[in-house]
């Protein structure tokens, strides 16, 4: 998943992209610890796409709130 992507995308849906790859992450670290995965890259992948979501939200509430300030005055 890209930067360029999540812009694209409502708050709405970044909340719930965010509850599925944390749903993910908790499944895939639980099935790593009974047996290997596969690929255990795929728990450092979805670190970072929970990391981009988690970026992408706070930029958006620090944009809203910039604004916020400027109509303000």
């Amino acid at each position: 998943m890209k930067s360029s992507e999540l812009i694209e995308l409502t708050e709405k849906e970044l909340l719930e992209r965010l509850d599925n790859e944390t749903d993910y992450l908790m499944r895939l670290k639980l099935n790593h610890a009974i047996s290997p995965l596969d690929n255990p890259l795929k728990i450092k992948d979805t670190r970072r796409n929970i990391a981009r979501i988690n970026t992408e939200i706070s930029r958006r509430k620090k944009s809203n709130k910039v604004q916020t300030e400027k109509s303000d005055n």
